[in-house]
């Protein structure tokens, strides 16, 4: 049998070589014991179950110890790049007491490495030993499965993180408004709404009666509302820092086309203050950008 639970959160780099779970585990059977999961663990603290072992499957023994290196694998909590993350950090670095040290599967490993490797790796840091994947029990066995499996579709892309930090900008004068339209393969005036507020991970919709095409450039003036939707689906890092904590907004976003995706390298917020993005949208039907001009 295989345990899961609704939690969900992102990854990081860093640790210690970790040698076999097998002889740790025995170890632990004869010495641990179940302390309560202390709020200064932003990591594990309410995740879903209130006590946790120590020492833990990490051979860290103090809680010192654990906060300590629990907390370096924070600052890519916001990356979201898999929402089984969390869970399968936490159980390694605090356990869930149970009669028996329970392991997080070898697919949930898999699963989350998959996802989150590359995002690490963005910042030059491999997939630690101390994670491989091997050293977990297959599926069939007792240990924490992935729980974020979408069961209405198979297809269903997972959010993923972008090693890009897509921020929203100022919009600043209307003529580098134009230049950074001219520079992009497309720009778009779309409406975004946020599906979810009760999980971690988020996940955002396009309104598609609220797309305006500025420039299509390689993609067809139909495709585009298909092509946004997909970067909302797969670059969940860039999507929430443009939201900023808001659950619908009006954005001009302009990016590249790579391959069979889209990037988005700029986004405004379409408000009334913002007059120099108004008067830039305003003169694009009739600018002329530098190459059309020669």
């Amino acid at each position: 049998s295989r345990l899961g639970g609704p939690w969900l959160l992102g990854l990081l780099a860093h640790l210690l070589l970790w040698g076999s779970p097998g002889i740790w585990a025995s170890y632990l059977r004869r010495s641990s014991s179940c302390i309560p999961i202390p709020y200064r663990m932003a990591l594990c603290y309410d995740i879903g179950y209130s006590e946790m072992r120590i020492p833990n499957l990490l051979e860290h023994e103090t809680m010192t110890e654990v906060i300590q290196q629990s907390s370096s694998w924070l600052p890519l909590l916001a990356r979201e790049c898999h929402p089984d993350a969390r869970i399968f950090l936490c159980s390694l670095f605090a356990p869930i007491c149970l009669d028996r040290l329970i392991y997080p599967c070898r697919n949930l490993c898999e699963t989350v490495k998959r996802s989150c490797a590359p995002i690490m790796a963005c910042y030059g840091y491999p997939w630690p030993e101390i994670l491989n994947c091997n050293k977990f029990p297959a599926d069939h066995e007792l240990c924490i499965a992935a729980v974020s499996m979408d069961e209405n579709s198979s297809s269903r892309r997972m959010p993923q993180a972008s090693c890009k930090d897509c921020e929203l900008e100022e919009a600043s004068t209307a003529r580098e408004i134009l230049e950074s339209l001219c520079a992009n393969d497309f720009a778009v005036k779309i409406r975004i709404l946020r599906k979810n507020t009760t999980t971690t991970i988020s996940d955002f919709d396009l309104d598609p009666s609220k797309v305006e095409v500025l420039k299509h450039g390689p993609l067809l003036r139909t495709e585009i509302p298909a092509r946004l939707q997909q970067w909302l689906d797969i670059d969940a890092t860039c999507a929430h820092n443009i939201m900023r904590g808001t659950h619908a907004g009006v954005f001009v976003v302009s990016g590249e086309v790579q391959r069979d995706k889209v990037v988005v390298n700029k986004a405004y917020a379409w408000q009334k203050r913002n007059r120099n993005l108004h008067q830039a949208v305003r003169r694009w039907k009739h600018h002329r950008c530098p190459e059309q001009a020669g």
